[in-house]
């Protein structure tokens, strides 16, 4: 299927949830490579308390998903449902191996 203008700003405003079902926020802007005529990334606009906006602070901030995250697209995008991993304590607990 050809990629055209009226396919690409479809994409804009629609719901962006991740691969469990998370709400992560509405789709703000694309990036595109006119050279290869691929879609590089989606920027989303994260919502107040949704998991992106969790993720990147709790402040409404675009943040910008490689479009390799992308799963589906349709009537909303789905993303891969990524986490980060939490830093581990340099303390040893007693007992603890």
């Amino acid at each position: 299927m050809a990629i055209t203008v009226k396919n690409i700003s479809e994409l804009f405003g629609k719901d962006v949830f991740t691969s469990r079902g998370v709400y992560a926020g509405k789709v703000a802007d694309i990036e595109i490579s006119l050279s290869k005529f691929r879609i590089n990334s989606v920027v989303v606009e994260t919502a107040k308390g949704s998991f992106l906006s969790n993720m990147v602070g709790g402040s409404k901030r675009g943040v910008i998903v490689p479009y390799t995250l992308v799963d589906n697209v349709g009537d909303v995008v789905i993303i891969k449902h990524i986490t980060i991993p939490q830093p581990q304590s340099d303390k040893i607990e007693a007992g603890e191996f």
